[in-house]
């Protein structure tokens, strides 16, 4: 019985291996440790894996690849409808493999160590950024409660924090001065380091050949550049770029039955940083177009007449996405519309 398909049910200490025939007929399901997962693995003949995208997932993938199998990994949500009865490992291995068998799945991009590093970098500047905004927005809060009311930008409640402080007799009591100088330090501390992941971005940037040339698309910069390498590497897993902006949820969602066509907003699938990154260059795009008069800021400008500010965000963010991909997926270099 020649063993074609394999689901791995990944978690951190024990895993759910299930193996299916050409014809996809279950031949084994085996549960074992994490330090017998290799060992099991090179056991097998030359087949395709599939794993569910999770933590660990691409690490698996390099490994299970230099043992000669050829390893897919598919999003939860194509593997959820396949999950027969109740959830447990044993039923979701077999989904995955039985996800892993159909002609027309759509896998999850591969990504190598040095694009997980990229990604590392990203997440990491990320989870400081949202600090620094929950803190800042929690400095705003504690004064507007005693009648001080600051602007929301960082820089403004960098700026007016030290003037507050200094003032004497604006009544804000020593205990309140002391835990807002201590929120200020925090903000100021994590400034610092997020300046320090951004140095680091931009380092990279410059290294990399393909985040230079997509960068040249307006709306796009070094972070976003960055981002979309680390993510989607050269854009293989992609058939097109349409493809490619559904995959960042940018194209409209569908509630269509017979003869009746429903277009909604946008899916918002796919990975949300990478999206928001494009959609805030594109927001940059249409504020500056109405200054221009060249063919593109003519049909942002139409476009934003017709449809909204909104929507003409997300259209410029979807034909940034799709001129992304012919650009990695293709070569070359980006020529502005004449």
């Amino acid at each position: 019985m020649t063993i074609c398909y394999v689901g791995v049910d990944l978690a951190k200490d024990v895993f759910q291996l299930c193996g299916m025939t050409a014809n996809r007929r279950v031949a084994f399901t085996r549960r074992i440790r994490r330090n017998q997962l290799l060992a099991q693995i090179a056991q097998l003949p030359a087949c395709q894996i599939g794993l569910e995208a999770c933590t660990g997932a691409f690490y698996w993938q390099r490994q299970f690849e230099r043992l000669g199998h050829q390893v897919k990994i598919i999003s939860p949500q194509y593997v959820k409808p396949f999950v027969k009865g109740q959830k447990n490992d044993g039923n979701d291995a077999e989904a995955i493999a039985i996800a892993l068998t159909q002609p027309t799945m759509r896998f999850v991009p591969s990504r190598s160590v040095e694009q997980q590093d990229i990604q590392a970098l990203h997440r990491a500047r990320q989870r400081l950024v949202n600090h620094r905004t929950a803190t800042v927005c929690q400095i705003r809060g504690l004064l507007l409660d005693r009648g001080f009311p600051i602007r929301t930008s960082v820089r403004a409640v960098m700026r007016a924090i030290p003037e507050l402080l200094e003032d004497a007799d604006n009544g804000l009591s020593a205990m309140l001065r002391e835990t807002i100088a201590e929120l200020d330090d925090l903000v100021r501390d994590l400034t610092i380091r997020i300046q320090s992941f951004d140095r680091k971005i931009a380092a990279v940037f410059h290294s990399n050949a393909d985040c230079q040339r997509i960068a040249r698309v307006l709306g796009v910069g070094p972070k976003t550049a960055t981002a979309i390498v680390a993510a989607v590497g050269d854009g293989r897993e992609f058939k097109n770029g349409r493809h490619f902006s559904a995959w960042l949820g940018l194209v409209p969602r569908q509630h269509s039955s017979g003869d009746r066509r429903a277009l909604l907003g946008i899916t918002k699938r796919g990975d949300r940083h990478l999206r928001t990154l494009l959609v805030h260059g594109a927001r940059a795009v249409v504020r500056t177009a109405q200054r221009k008069d060249d063919p593109f800021s003519t049909w942002v400008n139409e476009l934003k007449a017709r449809r909204g500010a909104n929507k003409a965000t997300v259209a410029v963010a979807n034909k940034n996405a799709r001129v992304i991909w012919a650009l990695l997926r293709h070569g070359g270099e980006y020529h502005a519309p004449a």
